[in-house]
């Protein structure tokens, strides 16, 4: 296979090496200042970066009052101006840097866009604040006064392109288009950013000074976050720091980058070095999530003329060298890795399922369910579910009927599990053998096992989930209940559910829209919390440790039993793979080189609290890749036409549900060809 682009490199799919630089500030020094700046500007080429920006008027500083007037302090900084934009030439990178500037016999605090060893553009200030401690006014113009004519500045011998109307495109990085304000922009009702981002940018750059007092980092964080996710955009916010006039404030160089809400870097505040914060954007990510999202494209078509804005063409580097991203990728991106989000979600998901059962049953005018409980997670976490509906709507645990069914396969373990939990928890519960049905069925269709054969195939293992399915729906018209389903998100992702009346089918499934990684930690979450009891929590432990199986067929001679992950691939993986092309439509390579990043070095990122050590395993590309491939077949090709005959259940996670009158509309004859083309074309052996 010949690659196209390196597959290693973030530049091939779609990232943008982003730095916020914290330079040292020098008082009233241009000259100082742009050393400082060419050397971070030398670091965050290193490092790989294609765009860094600075703070507000930071080939100045920012608070040295009426010096802003001073001919001979104007005149160096547009002396630096044009020594920073050679060193650009060089850099493979585009720099953003805060400076004071003339028009028309105006001063301007503006962003200075540096690139391919020129100016490539200048964006005013738009809003100047001149309140409390802050006098803008007395010495800047704003942006809004702009004449018609001034439409260019003069910058190192040549004419800039000048005005708040001006995004800056990479010609030869799609996606790769950001736009410029400054810090109290932002803080406007209506920041320029908003219809920068409607016009095409993805990455919105703050050149900020913004002094520091008690509150305010997590204001300026609260409006980066919220900014991002608004405009569907990246933020990369970047303020003064040490060095600065103390006369009356300070300041803490806080530097913030947050892509859709979330916080992607946070650079460390009150430093007395000049440092950098690096992270890689996924513009991709963001076309996808904009193009998904068509409230975006229709508020652009109202508030944004298509023709308000000049697009400043550059040439960004080409592919980049290969490594890390910067950025954390979560192994399970349907489980936070920090403890207390993953605490909230859990309380969430729990209560989105418990919430949804009891609103079915107050639909109804139900008061008894059926449930087959397996011993294993899925019908744990339903059955854990139930009681907390039954809780809270008053009625008695003794009106959920449990029935373990053991077949062919059904381990002492699990048998075990499903009975210790039923008491624990005081529900109803009744076991019923299903080999002698299964038998007779067997023998019935003249199936090999009917005439003592050991032929263990799909129709010996649906004929036994079938039959348990059948006998729920029987017992539930028997006593005027009706079946809870206990299928999760994942195995309708794969298909893995025998279809009609079989595990695929229930009254109401309160599993539908939980991955089976959450699973998981939804059961331990209530154990460890004694949520329904104390008494239950050693089994529910107990549900964890034990091996994800169907026990359909009989353990071979080496009493191995059969096992759901050797079949389908990891849960973990195949997890990860799901949200990636449910949730934002990711292209598999991609969704590949992401898995690689994530589980190649285990002791590499963070892991959801209270995964066991023995857990903690890699998948190398190879695996990913192999793993991936039986995946799309799964999902796009074979399992649609099951999840087109979905019976109802609430919606839980961001990933989506699969429920055709959810966020997943596909056909049931479909193929995977495009996307497995795809995966061979760019994902290497």
């Amino acid at each position: 296979m010949a690659d196209i682009l390196p597959f290693h490199s973030p530049t091939t799919h779609g990232f943008v090496r982003v730095a916020a630089a914290t330079p040292v500030v020098h008082i009233a020094d241009p000259k100082a200042n742009a050393e400082a700046h060419a050397e971070l500007i030398r670091q965050a080429a290193g490092e790989g970066a294609d765009l860094v920006v600075f703070p507000e008027l930071s080939l100045s500083a920012y608070a040295i009052d009426d010096l802003h007037m001073q001919g001979a302090l104007l005149d160096e900084v547009e002396r630096q101006i044009a020594v920073l934009a050679e060193a650009t030439a060089g850099a493979g990178l585009v720099a953003v840097v805060g400076a004071p500037l003339r028009s028309a016999d105006r001063l301007y605090n503006c962003g200075v866009v540096l690139g391919n060893g020129g100016v490539l553009g200048v964006v005013p200030k738009t809003y100047l604040p001149n309140y409390r401690e802050y006098y803008e006014k007395r010495w800047f113009a704003p942006a809004i006064e702009l004449n018609p004519g001034e439409r260019a500045v003069r910058l190192a011998g040549e004419e800039v392109r000048f005005g708040t109307d001006l995004l800056f495109e990479a010609e030869n990085r799609p996606g790769f288009v950001f736009g410029v304000e400054i810090c109290e922009d932002y803080w406007a009702p209506l920041p320029p950013s908003t219809r920068q981002a409607m016009a095409g940018a993805r990455i919105l750059l703050n050149l900020s000074a913004s002094n520091i007092v008690i509150g305010k980092s997590d204001d300026r964080a609260l409006l980066c976050a919220s900014q991002s996710a608004r405009a569907m955009a990246a933020y990369v916010f970047t303020a003064s720091g040490w060095g600065e006039s103390t006369t009356d404030l300070a300041w803490d160089g806080q530097a913030t980058i947050f892509e859709l809400g979330s916080k992607l870097a946070e650079g460390p505040r009150f430093e007395m070095e000049s440092h950098l914060t690096i992270a890689d954007v996924d513009v991709d990510r963001i076309g996808l999530e904009r193009l998904r999202t068509g409230t975006f494209a229709d508020c652009a078509r109202i508030e944004v003329d298509p023709h308000a804005y000049d697009f400043v063409p550059f040439a960004a580097r080409e592919a980049g060298a290969a490594g890390p991203l910067r950025r954390a990728v979560d192994r399970f991106p349907f489980v936070p890795d920090d403890a207390a989000r993953l605490d909230q979600d859990c309380y969430e998901a729990f209560n989105i399922q418990v919430q949804g059962l009891m609103r079915r049953m107050k639909a109804t005018n139900g008061e008894r369910i059926v449930i087959g409980v397996s011993g294993g997670l899925d019908s744990t976490q339903a059955l854990l579910v139930a009681c907390r509906a039954f809780d809270r709507l008053g009625l008695p645990r003794s009106n959920i009927l449990g029935f373990t069914m053991p077949g062919f396969a059904t381990s002492e373990g699990t048998k075990s599990n499903a009975w210790a939990l039923m008491n624990a928890l005081g529900i109803s519960g009744a076991e019923i053998d299903i080999r002698p049905a299964a038998k007779a069925m067997l023998e019935g269709i003249g199936h090999p096992f009917g005439r003592g054969e050991a032929v263990y195939d799909i129709t010996f293992e649906n004929v036994q989930a079938g039959l348990r399915t059948d006998y729920l729906f029987r017992l539930a018209n028997q006593n005027r209940a009706f079946v809870l389903g206990t299928g999760d998100l994942s195995e309708l992702a794969l298909g893995w559910a025998t279809y009609g009346v079989g595990d695929h089918m229930s009254h109401y499934n309160v599993n539908g829209g939980v991955a089976k990684t959450l699973i998981r930690h939804l059961i331990r979450w209530v154990a460890d919390k004694e949520l329904l009891g104390a008494e239950a929590s050693p089994t529910l432990y107990g549900v964890l440790d034990t091996e994800i199986s169907p026990e359909l067929v009989p353990a071979g001679e080496d009493g191995k039993i059969q096992s759901t992950e050797s079949a389908v691939g990891p849960y973990a993986l195949n997890d990860f793979f799901l949200f990636y092309i449910s949730r934002f439509g990711l292209k598999p390579s991609k969704v590949a080189y992401l898995a690689e990043q994530a589980w190649s070095d285990a002791a590499r990122g963070a892991w959801p609290a209270g995964t066991p050590d023995e857990e903690k395993i890699t998948f190398e590309l190879p695996i990913i890749k192999a793993w991936l491939r039986k995946f799309l077949v799964r999902f796009f090709q074979t399992a649609q036409f099951k999840r087109s005959a979905l019976p109802n259940g609430p919606k839980v996670v961001t990933g989506g549900s699969l429920s055709p009158r959810g966020d997943w509309r596909a056909p049931s004859d479909g193929t995977a060809r495009v996307w497995l083309d795809e995966l061979e074309a760019n994902v290497p052996e």
